[in-house]
């Protein structure tokens, strides 16, 4: 075979630093689309981006160029700088040491999208942590507590 093909759907998600909110509404759409634009940098293709207060989700194709982990390196380094511009009460703004990374099915895109775009009324009844804990939970990952 003489070409390289693939196709990583990824659901990325990961929170601010003490989970702190500090993703205002007046942030929000100036957030996700630098965060969109780094994965476009980084030829991976940005398929829904968006979040709550506390944390972001980036449905994105990882580039066969590009480790998750350089990916990640990438998106929180530079929208963390990118944030603290944005406003002197962002200057303390920092994203939390680890993250999530799930891979999707193609025939579930249009689920993943919708799920990323209702966030708002989603965490109206369940919080960040009680959503990732589901999130493991379905991918079978055993976790400790305290990580989360």
């Amino acid at each position: 075979m003489s070409g390289t093909f693939t196709k990583q759907i990824i659901h990325i998600t990961f929170s601010t630093r003490g989970r702190e909110y500090l993703i205002l509404d007046e942030f929000e759409k100036p957030l996700f689309a630098y965060l969109s634009g780094i994965c476009k940098e980084q030829n991976c293709v940005p398929i829904s981006v968006g979040g709550y207060r506390n944390h972001v989700h980036i449905l994105c194709h990882l580039s066969k160029n590009i480790a998750l982990a350089e990916l990640l390196e990438h998106l929180k380094t530079h929208s963390s700088k990118f944030m603290k511009g944005l406003s002197p009460k962002l200057r303390n703004f920092y994203w939390q040491e680890g993250y999530g990374a799930f891979s999707v099915n193609p025939i579930d895109i249009d689920k993943v999208v919708a799920y990323i775009n209702n966030q708002k009324e989603h965490h109206r009844t369940k919080s960040f942590q009680e959503e990732y804990r589901a999130f493991l939970k379905a991918y079978k990952i055993d976790f400790d507590e305290k990580y989360l």
